[in-house]
């Protein structure tokens, strides 16, 4: 008689190498912007828009997703090339934990080399970033000045979860009246979500689509000074 089997799923423990873009100012310590892409983006190409952002006394450090896929010719308009991004459907809170752990060893990593002062730290995200983001804003309450997101959304579990706790950060949400993808019905309640566990909270709609324009660059710039003591 044949016994039948019984599969048991078990897990190793790896390790990754997590890559990032780092630029600073001439003098330091100074505030610092770390910048998160959105899916399929990469380091470089939010760096860019990193420093169109950031006024130039802040350090600025441009982080890239772990889950690295082929983007087809037609999405790049060449050859084949790589984009990245933060989340997977198997097991998605272990890519949380992956984002949040990469981004508290980076601002320890800037605060031990003494080019970043621990009491002025923004986190900005684009799109899929935003929500994480946000996840870590509200489970790591004392570690940042401001959270910036930009054409992104809420934690699906924002309701629901026990995890998030009233931060400190001001928060900043900008929103694109033309987003195909967080249209002005969907981010209607944002402000008074995020108002529950913040006490400052500004959103504003733009003419934009699911895209950073100019004018969402400048007043991102003009927060960041103020929030950080620059004016």
């Amino acid at each position: 008689m044949n016994k039948q089997i019984t599969s048991v799923e078990r897990s190793l423990v790896g390790e990754i190498n997590l890559y990032y873009d780092l630029q600073r100012p001439a003098v330091i310590p100074a505030p610092l912007l770390i910048a998160l892409h959105g899916y399929g983006a990469n380091k470089e190409q939010m760096m860019s828009e990193a420093l169109q952002m950031a006024p130039p006394e802040f350090t600025v450090a441009s982080l890239q997703g772990v889950y690295q896929h082929l983007k087809a010719p037609k999405e790049t308009g060449g050859p084949l090339r790589f984009g990245f991004g933060w989340l997977t459907n198997f097991r998605p809170e272990e890519s949380v934990l992956l984002h949040h752990r990469a981004i508290t060893d980076l601002i320890q990593r800037c605060v031990g080399d003494g080019i970043v002062a621990p009491e002025r730290i923004f986190l900005l995200g684009f799109s899929q970033s935003c929500a994480l983001n946000y996840r870590f804003a509200f489970s790591h309450p004392n570690l940042l000045r401001g959270v910036i997101g930009i054409c992104g959304g809420l934690p699906g579990d924002w309701e629901s979860s026990q995890i998030y706790t009233q931060s400190n950060a001001s928060i900043f949400h900008l929103a694109g009246a033309r987003d195909q993808l967080y249209p002005p019905e969907r981010v209607a309640d944002y402000k008074d979500q995020l108002t529950k566990r913040a006490q400052l909270v500004e959103f504003r709609s733009y003419d934009a689509g699911h895209e950073i324009v100019s004018e969402m660059r400048e007043d991102v710039r003009s927060w960041m000074k103020s929030h950080a003591g620059l004016d």
